[in-house]
């Protein structure tokens, strides 16, 4: 009986014993490996990135409003009655469409009475129907030849006057009556032709005047400057409206104009003619565009500089007043070394990555740049080519990786 207790107990240990040497060997199959002092690390499973050099774009990223490049306030140049007014809100018109008209009856009748009161000046002058206003010669008016004609007849009798007084026969007495009368001849017909030259000028104010008439006539009709769309309308058919009230606002739609304010320290480098990408919140894509003016001076209450960039509208989705965000490219073609946001760790205010090197990873303090979509820029700390790894969480100096 002792025998078979002593046993059942040397076989239970023996049994335990081989239990217990199989477990290590079972857990070394796992990711570890073997330390110098005969023990084993765990390693970390992670993902890496290459560092490259990648082409970028140095941009100047601003925001501003839309604004039309051109908003009009339309009105008369004459007062009246508004007859008609073919467009209203949202309506698009081109350059010299007409906006709103005026009723012309009175207009009309101040044409005629222009008109008339020309052909009556040209009548006083002795002009032809169709005789033209340059044809005038002073001296060919009848005013002025009937008063030539006097003068001369005067001349004539003061010349005979002149022989009988000479010869005796005729007292001194009756030769000045007849000089000094030819004298009031010739003082007439000066006045004849200064008179002339009054109806000649009265003949040019009267054209004047049937001028102004046809303007006004023609300016009871109210055109469109510019191509655009109507922003608001002012007036209705029907209405009486004085000489430059406001009938409708039209606003030109392409091109429009972004105003920006660019900090002082990426103005150095804006110049016109710079190619810009606008989005706008609402209108999907991007937008091309171009810087066209900039300010000679800075802001000084927030050290900006106000640039203008005329964004291209052709198919009228963009509206002005609209939120815009830009991007002003201000040089391309250059190179950077780039990594992923995702592998840069900042603690302290110090950025940091981790590097794999030899199976371990290895903290790199970087100085970054510009942080663009592609990546971030970085200026030193580490070398291009370098392994670097992404979402390194809170990893160690040092510790053990293995890539997936």
């Amino acid at each position: 009986m002792h025998f078979l207790k002593s046993s059942f107990t040397a076989v239970f240990i023996s049994l335990l014993l081989s239990a217990c040497g199989s477990t290590p060997q079972a857990a070394g199959v796992s990711d570890a490996k073997e330390r110098p002092d005969g023990g084993s690390e765990q390693s970390r499973r992670v993902q890496t990135t290459v560092a490259n050099q990648k082409d970028i774009e140095q941009t100047a990223v601003v925001t501003g409003t839309l604004a039309a490049d051109q908003e009009v306030v339309l009105g008369f140049k004459v007062p009246g009655r508004v007859a008609e007014i073919p467009v209203d809100l949202g309506s698009a018109v081109q350059k010299n469409s007409p906006i709103a008209k005026l009723d012309t009856m009175d207009y009309e009748l101040r044409v005629r009475q222009a008109d008339a009161g020309l052909q009556q000046a040209r009548v006083r002058l002795g002009l032809a129907p169709d005789a033209s206003d340059q044809s005038v010669v002073l001296e060919q008016t009848t005013i002025a030849r009937q008063a030539r004609a006097t003068a001369d007849a005067a001349r004539s009798q003061m010349e005979r006057a002149q022989q009988l007084f000479t010869k005796g026969l005729l007292p001194k007495a009756d030769f000045d009556a007849t000089d000094f009368a030819y004298k009031i001849a010739e003082t007439k017909y000066e006045d004849a032709l200064e008179e002339a030259r009054n109806r000649q000028a009265l003949l040019a104010q009267r054209r004047s005047e049937l001028e102004i008439a046809r303007q006004q006539l023609a300016d009871a009709v109210l055109y469109a400057p510019i191509p655009g769309v109507i922003r608001q309308r002012d007036a209705n058919a029907g209405q009486y409206v004085a000489a430059g009230a406001p009938i409708a606002t039209l606003v030109q739609m392409h091109p429009l104009r972004l105003k920006t304010a660019v900090p002082e320290r990426e103005a150095r480098s804006i110049r016109p003619g710079l190619p810009v990408r606008v989005t706008v919140e609402g209108a999907p894509g991007i937008h091309p565009g171009r810087v066209a003016r900039i300010s000679p001076s800075f802001d000084e209450a927030n050290r900006t500089l106000l640039v203008e960039t005329e964004v291209s509208n052709t198919a009228g989705i963009l509206r002005p007043g609209a939120f815009a965000r830009a991007e002003i490219i201000v040089s391309s073609g250059q190179r950077a070394l780039m990594v992923p946001p995702s592998s840069i760790v900042n603690f302290a205010g110090v950025d940091r990555v981790f590097v794999v090197k030899d199976g371990k990873a290895s903290e790199k303090r970087i100085r970054t740049g510009r942080h663009m979509e592609t990546g971030v820029e970085v200026l030193e700390g580490i070398d291009t080519g370098d392994s670097v790894v992404i979402n390194p969480g809170n990893m160690k100096d040092g510790e053990t990786v293995a890539i997936d």
